[in-house]
């Protein structure tokens, strides 16, 4: 079963896991679902909070600070992570704001994670960036609503 076809709990699914270290795309099922007539805001949404939820994990499994894991279950090298050194200590909690960008968003929320940056401006920076995120693929792709 497609995650487009579960509506809402699909758009949420699929967001989430976009969000960890698994290679999914959450644009695909949110242009989907909005082109099937679900409620755009909703979307956005469903959409913003599965990707805050998905990101805000990977930043507690950073948390964790076991270099070992990191670079075992999700993959990612530690120097990886120690390029984001000197940008975390330079513009600190909010640059979890970039969590969004692919590729990198999940170095960067974990690296928040590993660097102990403040959880509370962590998660209000990546809960914009994710916001902005989907804001701004309704634009681009023609699906802008009115306000």
């Amino acid at each position: 079963m497609e995650l487009a076809n579960l509506e809402y709990l699909g758009l949420f699914i699929a967001a989430f896991l976009a969000a960890t270290i698994l290679p999914l795309s959450s644009e695909a099922v949110f242009t989907a679902v909005l082109y099937a007539g679900l409620e755009a805001w909703k979307c956005i949404f469903v959409a913003t909070l599965g990707n805050w939820l998905g990101g805000m994990s990977c930043y507690f499994l950073g948390r964790l600070g076991k270099l070992e894991w990191i670079e075992k279950h999700l993959k990612i090298k530690k120097e990886k992570i120690d390029n984001f050194t000197t940008k975390i200590h330079k513009y600190g909690d909010w640059f979890a704001f970039f969590s969004f960008l692919p590729g990198i968003g999940d170095v960067i929320a974990i690296s928040s994670g590993y660097f102990r940056c403040r959880w509370w401006l962590v998660a209000l920076s990546m809960l914009l960036g994710k916001f902005a995120r989907y804001i701004v693929w309704m634009y681009f792709n023609g699906l802008f609503i009115t306000f």
